[in-house]
């Protein structure tokens, strides 16, 4: 049998030890927690929100807003629609603001820029 390579060869390693401490990947580390870090908390807190109402305030959660569509239909049905709305908040601004700076550490690291 053929042997099983461990990882990267060592070069490879090194290129991208060589990028984690360029003060763009700070950059594009940072600009994703500013957005993951505050939009999780939102959303955990929406959900939280819906879970607590649904368990000791079942009188709002059943009020009846149109035939037999109440308000905990609603939230529950928001809670897909946040995470659609996340999902295309976070798709515009990693379009806008983490695709061209990982491009640019990409093309470092593969030896296109330098």
């Amino acid at each position: 049998m053929g042997t099983v390579s461990a990882g990267p060869p060592a070069e490879d390693v090194s290129a991208y030890h060589a990028v984690q401490d360029e003060p763009d990947f700070s950059e594009l580390r940072r600009r994703l927690r500013s957005f993951v870090f505050p939009m999780t908390a939102a959303f955990l807190a929406w959900y939280l929100l819906y879970v607590v109402c649904s368990a000791f305030a079942r009188g709002f959660m059943a009020h009846k807003l149109a035939g037999n569509i109440n308000v905990g239909l609603i939230f529950g049905l928001l809670q897909f629609v946040t995470t659609f709305g996340i999902a295309y908040l976070y798709s515009r601004y990693a379009n806008r603001r983490l695709d061209p700076l990982a491009s640019k550490l990409r093309a470092e690291i593969e030896g296109g820029a330098k």
